[in-house]
């Protein structure tokens, strides 16, 4: 995924910030000027392939705005060549992070009749022969839209579609396996997407594929270690504050100043060796930090982590 680094910070909106990482300027150089054949001047290019990052933009915003109304967060969106990412945290339960997906798509759901009467508006005034390359313009825009959105769809984790399918799963199988049977689906439609690469000869289909399998085999390897987590016995007595689950019972946190490993909770997060004292303490099932006074509250069972 692209990083803030080596990313242009164009500005701040909603509590987000938005970044534009470098490479998109050399894709966008290529992609306008191998297009330049479809209008009468390649401005009309340039237009075109910024409305499609202005989609892209509205799109990751329904990501980012659904995270925080769930209580979330979101303080970040890098648009690249790829299209773009938000980095949201929604709360780690299936229904906030079934919104938070989701709401991407519907951004493009709700364009689609908006685009699609302004198409029918410029085709019933003669844009086609008067004014063409703004209809092309507007006919491109309305397709682009349509496009993402149905790409967006496909049951393929990392995309919208396949991150649905798995918040959904998780209402069912819990947050393990669900993302276990996502990653593995996704895995296959990777596996599709190549054959089909190699089949039409098209560049950026293989480079999409790459980057959905090694997205993949990523969330497969994070599945594993969460199901592994699950099956750990856990401390009765406290919960983390965020997700609810409790602290797996064992040696599992690292001092900082002298890497001695121990069980936080049966020291009350100071070091048995130096003494340092914990501030805050992660909780390995949500990676969120929190003081131990504030996980002292009766814990709920880890059975849909």
């Amino acid at each position: 995924m692209p990083s803030g680094q080596g990313s242009i910070r164009l500005f701040r909106f909603a509590g987000v910030d938005v970044f534009l990482h470098w490479s998109w300027f050399l894709v966008a150089l290529f992609e306008i000027n191998s297009r330049a054949g479809k209008y009468s001047s390649i401005t009309w290019n340039v237009l075109e392939y910024l409305t499609l990052f202005l989609i892209v933009l509205f799109h990751e915003y329904g990501h980012a705005l659904a995270c925080k109304k769930v209580g979330g967060k979101a303080t970040r969106i890098v648009l690249w060549p790829l299209g773009g990412v938000a980095y949201v945290d929604p709360p780690p339960r299936p229904g906030p992070t079934l919104w938070s997906i989701a709401a991407g798509p519907l951004v493009n759901v709700a364009l689609l009749p908006i685009l699609f009467v302004l198409f029918m508006i410029v085709r019933s005034m003669g844009w086609a022969k008067a004014k063409p390359n703004a209809y092309e313009l507007v006919l491109a825009v309305l397709a682009i839209n349509l496009v993402l959105l149905v790409f967006n769809l496909l049951p393929i984790y990392p995309l919208d579609g396949g991150q649905i399918l798995r918040s959904l799963l998780w209402f069912v199988m819990g947050r393990a396996r669900s993302l276990m049977v996502a990653t593995l689906i996704g895995i296959i439609g990777a596996a599709v997407l190549i054959l089909l690469a190699f089949r039409t000869g098209s560049v950026w289909i293989g480079i999409m594929s790459a980057f959905i399998l090694l997205n993949c085999w990523g969330g497969l390897k994070q599945s594993v270690a969460l199901l592994r987590l699950t099956k750990l016995p856990r401390r009765e007595g406290f919960a983390c504050p965020r997700c609810k689950a409790a602290p797996p019972l064992g040696n599992y946190w690292t001092c900082g100043a002298c890497r001695t490993i121990f069980d936080i909770f049966e020291t009350q997060a100071v070091c048995p060796y130096c003494a340092t004292r914990f501030a805050p303490t992660p909780c390995l099932d949500c990676g969120t930090p929190n003081p131990v006074s504030e996980w002292a509250v009766p814990a709920v069972s880890t059975e849909n982590l």
